[in-house]
């Protein structure tokens, strides 16, 4: 997976080409402006360089590399899910147990910005050390900030990054689990909108009614999981029975500030005539380092903000207590439980491996095609454990798989018939 200096800027395949091992679909006329020739390009460092068209054609990412960056993104972040759940729901006592106090109380990890973090700074030192490592001998290591311009996107995506899960978690007071887990199935929705509002970007008639089909079938599937019914059925324990407007509003943030990263990531990716070529490793490195800072000036801030009344009463949002003093709190916490802090630092090193193959994923081919891959992880290791222990799935879940499977589908075969098509017009005219 290490990323050798090419003559040309990759050019990125879409989701539909993922079941063949061509890269076409980039009209004659699109790659003439990013290029600007067949045969020169602008390198980091701002220099042409004029080389063979072949060596493009052998760098351009193939079914093998996405099947590579689709098992990395699964075994990375189901272990980082496993983690995670074990950090957020584990129990640890407040003292030893005595025999005036055989039942100690309890407390949990619930410093989420502290988390997000560790796993920022990880992901930060883990993107240099691959960029490091893959750039070859004699060249220099390639700049994560290489020009003022690209600061922008770059800050733009650390602040949505940073952001997106703090709403996320907020509106799990205001809404029902079912509401929740909805709007989590329709992670491609908001991406393409916000290509098509921002960036001006379109697809063709048949991508919308691929979209809809997986997003529909992710949501089926997950709906019939009985994991699912099960914390509908919890939700509506705890008197979550219907969700308020304002939660709604928060998990609809929490949206949009995703479909916002993806997005603007795949902008800066596209772009190297605004923003010079910019590799998988250099974004992960960038927005990672940014996002650590502006969380870690978050987390000071917070004691001296929470004193002022004046100031917390412009916010406009309220900030829980519990966030007023994270850092210290976190600090204690771990220091007292040192079983927690191994399970957070394994919980930051596979979100860091994890965040290696999703950046790579972004960089060889495209925002879209990475939330598909996202979005079906669940889908898909449920799956997994139905076949390989022997469960059985219930109508609505093999409705859920026909859906998302039949999307795709459709998806290769038009595009297998567009480049017969495309082909045909091109022998003829020759």
């Amino acid at each position: 997976m290490a990323r050798q200096k090419q003559s040309t800027p990759l050019q990125r395949v879409t989701s539909s080409e993922l079941v063949h091992l061509h890269a076409e679909g980039i009209e004659d006329g699109e790659l003439t402006q990013r290029n600007g020739s067949a045969k020169k390009s602008v390198v980091a460092n701002g220099s042409a360089t004029v080389k063979p068209e072949r060596e493009t054609a052998q760098e351009t990412p193939g079914l093998t590399q996405l099947a590579t960056c689709v098992l990395g993104i699964y075994a990375s972040f189901l272990s980082w899910g496993v983690l995670q759940e074990a950090i957020t729901t584990t129990s640890y006592t407040v003292r030893p147990p005595t025999a005036l106090e055989p039942e100690p109380p309890t407390e949990r990890f619930t410093y989420s910005v502290v988390l997000n973090t560790i796993q920022s700074f990880f992901a930060a030192i883990t993107g240099f050390t691959y960029l490091y490592f893959s750039t070859p001998k004699g060249q220099k290591v390639p700049s994560a900030f290489p020009t003022r311009q690209i600061l922008v996107p770059l800050l733009l995506v650390s602040i949505s990054s940073s952001l997106a899960s703090p709403f996320g978690y907020a509106s799990l007071s205001h809404i029902d689990y079912l509401t929740f887990i909805l709007a989590k199935s329709c992670k491609l929705l908001p991406v393409m909108f916000l290509h098509l509002a921002i960036f001006r970007k379109r697809y063709p008639l048949y991508k919308y009614g691929v979209v809809l089909l997986v997003t529909l079938g992710v949501a089926t599937f997950t709906l019939h999981h009985p994991g699912t019914s099960k914390k509908v059925a919890a939700s509506a324990a705890k008197s979550q029975s219907g969700s308020s407007a304002y939660g709604i509003f928060l998990l609809s943030v929490n949206l949009l500030l995703d479909g916002l990263t993806n997005t603007t990531q795949d902008h800066v990716f596209t772009s190297p005539h605004l923003y010079t070529r910019f590799t998988g490793p250099q974004m992960m490195v960038a927005q990672n380092v940014l996002s650590t800072l502006l969380t870690t000036a978050y987390l000071v801030a917070m004691p001296c903000l929470s004193s002022n009344s004046t100031l917390m009463a412009l916010l406009p949002l309220p900030i829980p207590p519990s966030t007023q003093t994270e850092l210290s709190s976190a600090i204690s916490f771990l220091s007292r439980h040192p079983e927690a802090f191994r399970e957070v630092l394994g919980f930051a090193a596979c979100g860091a491996v994890g965040q290696l193959f999703i950046f790579y994923t972004l960089s060889k081919f495209s925002s879209l095609l990475l939330v598909t891959v996202t979005v079906t992880r669940k889908m898909l290791t449920m799956l997994l454990s139905v076949f390989w222990f022997g469960h059985s799935l219930s109508l609505g879940q093999w409705l859920g798989i026909g859906l998302v499977f039949g999307g795709i589908g459709a998806e290769a075969v038009v595009q297998r018939q567009e480049k017969k098509a495309k082909a045909a017009k091109a022998a003829k005219a020759s």
